[in-house]
Protein backbone atom coordinates (compact mmCIF):
# COMPACT_ATOMS: atom_id res chain seq x y z
CA UNK A 1 0.00 0.00 0.00
CA UNK A 2 0.97 3.63 -0.41
CA UNK A 3 2.91 4.70 2.73
CA UNK A 4 1.18 7.41 4.77
CA UNK A 5 4.49 9.14 5.50
CA UNK A 6 7.46 9.81 3.21
CA UNK A 7 10.85 11.40 3.85
CA UNK A 8 12.05 14.16 1.55
CA UNK A 9 15.21 16.21 1.29
CA UNK A 10 15.03 19.76 2.60
CA UNK A 11 17.24 22.72 3.41
CA UNK A 12 16.60 24.20 6.86
CA UNK A 13 17.42 27.91 7.04
CA UNK A 14 17.83 29.82 10.28
CA UNK A 15 19.92 32.43 12.11
CA UNK A 16 22.97 30.14 12.02
CA UNK A 17 22.71 29.47 8.30
CA UNK A 18 21.36 26.59 6.20
CA UNK A 19 21.59 22.90 6.86
CA UNK A 20 20.69 20.06 4.51
CA UNK A 21 18.67 17.18 5.82
CA UNK A 22 15.39 15.32 5.61
CA UNK A 23 11.87 15.86 6.85
CA UNK A 24 8.99 13.40 7.20
CA UNK A 25 5.87 14.68 5.46
CA UNK A 26 2.39 13.16 5.13
CA UNK A 27 1.33 11.56 1.88
CA UNK A 28 -1.96 12.42 0.25
CA UNK A 29 -3.58 10.58 -2.63
CA UNK A 30 -6.94 10.55 -4.40
CA UNK A 31 -9.30 8.18 -2.60
CA UNK A 32 -12.55 7.30 -4.35
CA UNK A 33 -15.56 6.14 -2.35
CA UNK A 34 -17.47 3.75 -4.61
CA UNK A 35 -20.91 2.34 -3.82
CA UNK A 36 -22.12 -0.58 -5.92
CA UNK A 37 -19.81 0.37 -8.75
CA UNK A 38 -20.74 4.07 -8.76
CA UNK A 39 -18.28 6.70 -7.53
CA UNK A 40 -19.85 8.86 -4.85
CA UNK A 41 -16.90 11.08 -4.01
CA UNK A 42 -13.18 11.49 -4.64
CA UNK A 43 -11.29 12.97 -1.71
CA UNK A 44 -7.64 13.81 -1.20
CA UNK A 45 -6.70 11.81 1.89
CA UNK A 46 -3.90 10.16 3.80
CA UNK A 47 -3.69 6.50 2.67
CA UNK A 48 -4.17 4.85 6.07
CA UNK A 49 -7.13 3.22 7.86
CA UNK A 50 -9.02 3.27 4.57
CA UNK A 51 -11.72 0.76 5.46
CA UNK A 52 -12.54 2.88 8.50
CA UNK A 53 -12.71 5.86 6.14
CA UNK A 54 -15.06 4.04 3.77
CA UNK A 55 -17.48 3.03 6.51
CA UNK A 56 -17.29 6.32 8.37
CA UNK A 57 -17.70 8.53 5.30
CA UNK A 58 -20.65 6.48 4.05
CA UNK A 59 -22.31 6.69 7.46
CA UNK A 60 -21.80 10.41 8.04
CA UNK A 61 -22.96 11.16 4.50
CA UNK A 62 -26.17 9.18 5.10
CA UNK A 63 -25.49 6.67 2.33
CA UNK A 64 -25.76 3.85 4.88
CA UNK A 65 -27.70 3.71 8.11
CA UNK A 66 -25.52 1.14 9.86
CA UNK A 67 -23.02 -1.63 9.10
CA UNK A 68 -25.71 -4.08 8.03
CA UNK A 69 -26.24 -2.00 4.88
CA UNK A 70 -22.76 -2.99 3.67
CA UNK A 71 -22.42 -6.51 2.28
CA UNK A 72 -18.69 -6.24 1.53
CA UNK A 73 -15.83 -3.76 1.29
CA UNK A 74 -12.45 -3.82 -0.45
CA UNK A 75 -9.67 -1.35 -1.21
CA UNK A 76 -7.79 -1.33 -4.50
CA UNK A 77 -4.62 0.64 -5.17
CA UNK A 78 -3.78 1.98 -8.62
CA UNK A 79 -0.48 3.32 -9.96
CA UNK A 80 0.73 4.93 -13.15
CA UNK A 81 0.79 1.59 -14.94
CA UNK A 82 -2.98 1.38 -14.44
CA UNK A 83 -3.49 4.80 -15.99
CA UNK A 84 -4.51 6.41 -12.69
CA UNK A 85 -2.88 6.90 -9.31
CA UNK A 86 -4.87 6.51 -6.12
CA UNK A 87 -7.11 4.18 -4.15
CA UNK A 88 -10.68 3.01 -4.55
CA UNK A 89 -12.70 1.97 -1.52
CA UNK A 90 -15.44 -0.23 -2.95
CA UNK A 91 -18.49 -0.86 -0.81
CA UNK A 92 -21.24 -3.18 -1.98
CA UNK A 93 -24.55 -2.30 -0.41
CA UNK A 94 -27.62 -4.42 0.18
CA UNK A 95 -30.20 -4.32 -2.59
CA UNK A 96 -32.64 -2.46 -0.37
CA UNK A 97 -30.13 0.22 0.57
CA UNK A 98 -28.84 0.57 -2.97
CA UNK A 99 -32.38 1.35 -4.09
CA UNK A 100 -32.60 4.12 -1.51
CA UNK A 101 -29.34 5.85 -2.46
CA UNK A 102 -29.73 9.54 -3.05
CA UNK A 103 -29.51 10.68 -6.66
CA UNK A 104 -26.84 13.29 -6.15
CA UNK A 105 -23.28 12.30 -6.97
CA UNK A 106 -20.09 14.05 -5.98
CA UNK A 107 -17.80 12.86 -8.77
CA UNK A 108 -15.14 15.51 -8.35
CA UNK A 109 -11.71 15.58 -6.78
CA UNK A 110 -12.04 18.03 -3.93
CA UNK A 111 -9.38 19.80 -1.92
CA UNK A 112 -7.92 18.01 1.07
CA UNK A 113 -10.65 16.88 3.43
CA UNK A 114 -13.27 19.07 1.77
CA UNK A 115 -16.57 18.40 3.46
CA UNK A 116 -18.87 20.10 0.98
CA UNK A 117 -17.46 19.37 -2.47
CA UNK A 118 -20.23 18.98 -5.01
CA UNK A 119 -23.11 19.72 -2.67
CA UNK A 120 -25.86 20.80 -5.03
CA UNK A 121 -27.83 23.15 -2.81
CA UNK A 122 -27.38 25.50 0.12
CA UNK A 123 -30.06 23.52 1.93
CA UNK A 124 -27.94 20.37 1.81
CA UNK A 125 -24.87 22.29 2.96
CA UNK A 126 -26.50 23.43 6.20
CA UNK A 127 -28.84 20.51 6.83
CA UNK A 128 -29.77 20.10 10.51
CA UNK A 129 -27.68 17.66 12.50
CA UNK A 130 -29.24 14.56 14.00
CA UNK A 131 -30.54 15.23 17.50
CA UNK A 132 -28.43 13.81 20.33
CA UNK A 133 -30.32 13.40 23.59
CA UNK A 134 -28.08 10.93 25.43
CA UNK A 135 -24.57 11.38 26.75
CA UNK A 136 -22.92 11.12 30.14
CA UNK A 137 -21.35 13.96 32.11
CA UNK A 138 -17.63 14.63 32.48
CA UNK A 139 -15.67 16.66 34.98
CA UNK A 140 -13.41 19.51 33.97
CA UNK A 141 -10.48 17.36 35.00
CA UNK A 142 -11.58 14.57 32.69
CA UNK A 143 -11.81 16.99 29.77
CA UNK A 144 -8.25 18.07 30.55
CA UNK A 145 -7.10 14.44 30.74
CA UNK A 146 -8.67 13.68 27.38
CA UNK A 147 -6.95 16.60 25.64
CA UNK A 148 -3.62 15.78 27.33
CA UNK A 149 -3.77 12.23 25.93
CA UNK A 150 -3.74 13.39 22.31
CA UNK A 151 -0.09 14.31 21.58
CA UNK A 152 1.43 10.98 22.59
CA UNK A 153 -0.99 9.10 20.34
CA UNK A 154 -0.48 11.25 17.23
CA UNK A 155 2.17 9.11 15.55
CA UNK A 156 1.84 10.64 12.08
CA UNK A 157 1.82 14.19 13.41
CA UNK A 158 4.96 13.58 15.46
CA UNK A 159 6.72 12.67 12.24
CA UNK A 160 5.20 15.33 9.98
CA UNK A 161 3.65 18.16 12.06
CA UNK A 162 1.12 18.37 9.24
CA UNK A 163 -1.91 16.18 9.97
CA UNK A 164 -5.13 16.46 11.93
CA UNK A 165 -6.44 13.95 14.45
CA UNK A 166 -9.84 12.86 15.68
CA UNK A 167 -10.07 10.66 18.76
CA UNK A 168 -12.50 9.07 21.22
CA UNK A 169 -11.82 9.06 24.96
CA UNK A 170 -13.56 7.43 27.92
CA UNK A 171 -12.76 7.97 31.62
CA UNK A 172 -12.51 4.25 32.37
CA UNK A 173 -10.28 3.26 29.44
CA UNK A 174 -8.64 6.48 28.37
CA UNK A 175 -7.99 7.00 24.67
CA UNK A 176 -10.00 4.34 22.83
CA UNK A 177 -9.03 5.23 19.28
CA UNK A 178 -7.32 7.97 17.30
CA UNK A 179 -7.23 8.49 13.55
CA UNK A 180 -5.09 10.95 11.59
CA UNK A 181 -5.29 12.48 8.14
CA UNK A 182 -4.23 15.55 6.19
CA UNK A 183 -7.95 16.36 6.08
CA UNK A 184 -9.74 17.04 9.35
CA UNK A 185 -13.03 15.73 7.93
CA UNK A 186 -11.27 12.56 6.81
CA UNK A 187 -9.78 11.99 10.25
CA UNK A 188 -13.22 12.21 11.85
CA UNK A 189 -14.77 9.92 9.24
CA UNK A 190 -12.03 7.37 9.92
CA UNK A 191 -12.75 7.58 13.65
CA UNK A 192 -16.49 7.15 13.07
CA UNK A 193 -15.83 4.12 10.89
CA UNK A 194 -13.62 2.51 13.51
CA UNK A 195 -16.09 3.07 16.34
CA UNK A 196 -19.13 1.73 14.50
CA UNK A 197 -17.18 -1.29 13.24
CA UNK A 198 -16.25 -2.16 16.81
CA UNK A 199 -19.70 -1.49 18.23
CA UNK A 200 -18.52 1.28 20.54
CA UNK A 201 -21.31 3.28 22.21
CA UNK A 202 -20.47 6.91 21.47
CA UNK A 203 -22.58 8.32 24.31
CA UNK A 204 -20.05 6.94 26.81
CA UNK A 205 -17.16 9.17 25.81
CA UNK A 206 -15.82 12.36 24.26
CA UNK A 207 -15.00 13.04 20.61
CA UNK A 208 -11.74 15.00 20.40
CA UNK A 209 -10.52 17.16 17.52
CA UNK A 210 -7.16 18.81 16.96
CA UNK A 211 -8.75 21.17 14.43
CA UNK A 212 -11.25 23.99 14.40
CA UNK A 213 -14.93 23.05 14.60
CA UNK A 214 -17.02 23.74 11.51
CA UNK A 215 -20.59 22.69 10.86
CA UNK A 216 -19.55 19.47 9.12
CA UNK A 217 -17.62 18.31 12.17
CA UNK A 218 -20.70 18.82 14.33
CA UNK A 219 -22.90 17.01 11.80
CA UNK A 220 -20.55 14.02 11.69
CA UNK A 221 -20.35 13.88 15.49
CA UNK A 222 -24.14 13.93 15.65
CA UNK A 223 -24.36 11.05 13.17
CA UNK A 224 -22.12 9.08 15.52
CA UNK A 225 -24.44 9.92 18.42
CA UNK A 226 -21.78 11.43 20.69
CA UNK A 227 -23.01 13.95 23.23
CA UNK A 228 -19.72 15.78 23.86
CA UNK A 229 -17.34 17.26 21.28
CA UNK A 230 -14.07 18.84 22.44
CA UNK A 231 -11.63 20.67 20.15
CA UNK A 232 -8.33 22.41 20.66
CA UNK A 233 -9.28 25.21 18.28
CA UNK A 234 -12.26 27.53 18.00
CA UNK A 235 -15.68 26.81 16.50
CA UNK A 236 -17.47 28.74 13.79
CA UNK A 237 -20.68 30.54 14.69
CA UNK A 238 -22.66 28.14 12.50
CA UNK A 239 -21.08 25.18 14.27
CA UNK A 240 -22.18 26.58 17.62
CA UNK A 241 -25.76 27.08 16.42
CA UNK A 242 -25.82 23.59 14.92
CA UNK A 243 -24.45 21.96 18.08
CA UNK A 244 -26.99 23.84 20.17
CA UNK A 245 -29.91 22.62 18.07
CA UNK A 246 -28.53 19.08 17.96
CA UNK A 247 -28.14 18.85 21.74
CA UNK A 248 -24.36 18.42 21.59
CA UNK A 249 -22.12 19.82 24.30
CA UNK A 250 -19.48 21.77 22.37
CA UNK A 251 -16.23 22.51 24.18
CA UNK A 252 -13.48 24.32 22.28
CA UNK A 253 -10.19 26.19 22.67
CA UNK A 254 -9.24 23.36 25.03
CA UNK A 255 -5.66 23.92 26.11
CA UNK A 256 -3.44 23.22 29.10
CA UNK A 257 -4.84 26.22 30.96
CA UNK A 258 -8.55 25.50 30.44
CA UNK A 259 -11.34 25.41 27.88
CA UNK A 260 -14.52 27.18 26.84
CA UNK A 261 -18.04 25.68 26.76
CA UNK A 262 -20.30 26.97 24.00
CA UNK A 263 -23.43 24.80 24.17
CA UNK A 264 -25.25 22.48 26.58
CA UNK A 265 -22.88 22.90 29.55
CA UNK A 266 -24.87 20.48 31.72
CA UNK A 267 -22.61 17.59 30.65
CA UNK A 268 -19.49 19.30 32.03
CA UNK A 269 -19.26 19.19 35.81
CA UNK A 270 -17.29 22.10 37.22
CA UNK A 271 -19.03 22.94 40.49
CA UNK A 272 -19.43 26.05 42.60
CA UNK A 273 -20.14 29.53 41.31
CA UNK A 274 -18.52 28.74 37.98
CA UNK A 275 -21.08 26.01 37.32
CA UNK A 276 -23.90 28.43 38.07
CA UNK A 277 -22.41 30.92 35.62
CA UNK A 278 -22.01 28.52 32.70
CA UNK A 279 -25.47 27.06 33.31
CA UNK A 280 -26.80 30.08 31.45
CA UNK A 281 -24.65 29.37 28.36
CA UNK A 282 -26.55 28.01 25.34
Amino acid sequence: MIPPVVRVARLACGPSGAQAGERAIPEETPVAIVHNGSTYAVMMATPSDLEDFGYGFSLTEGVIGDLTDVESIETLEFDEADGAVGVEIRLWLSAERAGQMVARRRQIAGPTGCGLCGVESLELAVKPARAVTAGRSFSAGEVAQAIAALPAAQALNRQTRAVHAAAFWEPEEGLIALREDVGRHNALDKLVGHLVRHGREATSGIVLLTSRVSIEMVQKTAMLGAGVLVAVSAPTALAVRTADKAGITLVAIARDDGFEIFTHPHRILIGGAEQERIAHVG
